[in-house]
């Protein structure tokens, strides 16, 4: 006698993409990275393409990360019983459905105008978290209500660039407490921008165009801090500025960007002081572990730090009482020649021994690739290109397939390997190839 069962995510979307098949209809976002990339990249601008697809240096850091993730092979088990499987982990008292998390973009509008609205409702479809960028394109509360709308509870985090004004940090901590996060993340590799060369030979900085700081420009502290500056006696005078095409599109940019009617913003200082504080004041290179053993003075949410690759500093975070810890190389856009995320895991796993959630980011491109970080100590994984790929080609849908695709295939790879759950995933399933 059998009884039914409800699809898995892996056979739902086969059957949902082979169905539409039958009647001709193919998917919009393609079920394999490559294509994915290569229908990207032709959708996106020439700027666009640069900021998100680009690394630092020469890009052998995302070479890296690639061929790291291909190191490591999945050993198959047969003959044991993978009809029903459960995908879900527990993070910070929330369960959720599949260990896969949106990662921050930042100046995501540069692949589709609304482009925080977009991924928190296509993470909201799926019931994951998205993790807001710091440098987001929308304010985190408009984010959070769209969220909401989908589905109530919609779980999100926030990231944290750690800005050289103190108040502002404490503000935006306080703004991402009221909205609901779950988390603060924060970034501790970028504390200065890397070499990407990508950026650099167009002479492209999204933030210069005030691209991806509406966080910012939404905040009450910085508001004030630009108020002040502007009324500063001893203020310097500015750069002259020379007209010309490029001039007048940023300048028209930053004019839609902050807040205000278009037309008086482009009569008024505030925009071009807005991106020059924002130049100014957006992270703090001297950040250190007295400030992260601060930050629990501020907020009682739990902390994770994000950009860790020795385990050694990843001892230190748990001592420090930090909840979770992001193995991250920022995808390869921070430090050229710098170690593959998967291989700083296994270490920074075992050092942490289960004393805070461990997740991996950089590099992360398949279901078979969530199957090895989980494998190797991931407690969840953080997906970004993948999904900004699907948002440039189709928006909030674009999103949430891009990341529905990923989590299908480890649903399968996850049962065609002989196992049911995520607990049964041990550095065992793996081997090594030199």
């Amino acid at each position: 006698m059998t009884t039914d069962q409800p699809l898995s995510p892996g056979r739902a979307r086969q059957n949902a993409i082979y169905t539409a098949g039958v009647f001709g209809d193919r998917p919009r976002i393609p079920a394999d990275f490559a294509e994915l990339e290569r229908r990207a990249k032709a959708t996106m601008s020439e700027r666009a393409w640069a900021y998100i697809a680009g690394g630092a240096g020469e890009g052998s850091t995302m070479a890296a990360n690639r061929a790291a993730f291909d190191r490591w092979e999945i050993v198959p088990r047969v003959l044991r019983d993978v009809s029903r499987r459960d995908l879900s982990v527990e993070l910070f008292g929330s369960r959720l459905p599949a260990p896969v998390l949106f990662a921050p973009v930042g100046a995501g509008e540069l692949a589709r105008p609304d482009s925080d609205v977009l991924i928190g409702r296509a993470a909201a479809d799926l019931g994951v978290p998205y993790i807001f960028s710091n440098q987001g394109c929308s304010p985190m509360e408009e984010t959070a209500a769209a969220m909401e709308a989908v589905r109530p509870g919609a779980p999100r985090w926030f990231q944290l660039y750690w800005s050289t004004d103190d108040d502002l940090v404490t503000s935006l901590v306080h703004r991402a407490e009221a909205m609901g996060a779950q988390a603060i993340v924060v970034t501790l590799d970028t504390t200065m921008l890397g070499w990407r060369p990508q950026d650099l030979n167009i002479g492209s900085l999204p933030f210069a165009r005030a691209e991806g700081i509406a966080q910012y420009t939404s905040d009450p502290r910085f508001r004030q801090i630009v108020a002040d500056r502007l009324a500063a006696p001893d203020r310097p005078a500015g750069p002259k500025v020379r007209v010309t095409r490029s001039a007048v599109a940023a300048l028209a940019s930053m004019a839609r960007r902050v807040p205000g009617p278009f037309l008086a913003n482009l009569r008024s200082p505030v925009p071009r002081e807005s991106v020059q504080t924002f130049l100014d004041i957006y992270s703090r290179p001297s950040l250190n572990w007295d400030d992260i053993a601060g930050l629990r003075d501020r907020t009682d949410l739990p902390v994770v730090l994000k950009g860790i690759l020795h385990p050694d500093d990843a001892a230190r975070a748990v001592d420090l009482g930090v909840g979770g810890i992001i193995v991250s190389n920022h995808g390869g856009r921070q430090v050229d020649g710098s170690i593959a995320a998967i291989d700083a895991l296994p270490g920074i796993a075992e050092k942490v021994g289960g004393r805070a959630h461990v997740l991996l980011d950089s590099g992360v491109r398949t279901g078979s690739d969530v199957y090895k970080a989980l494998a190797l100590g991931a407690d969840a994984v953080c997906v970004g290109r993948p999904h900004m790929y699907g948002l440039a080609i189709d928006g909030r849908d674009g999103a949430r397939d891009a990341v529905a695709n990923i989590i299908a295939e480890f649903d399968l790879t996850l049962g065609l390997a002989g196992q049911t759950s995520v607990g049964e995933l041990t550095p065992e399933v793996l081997h090594h190839r030199r």
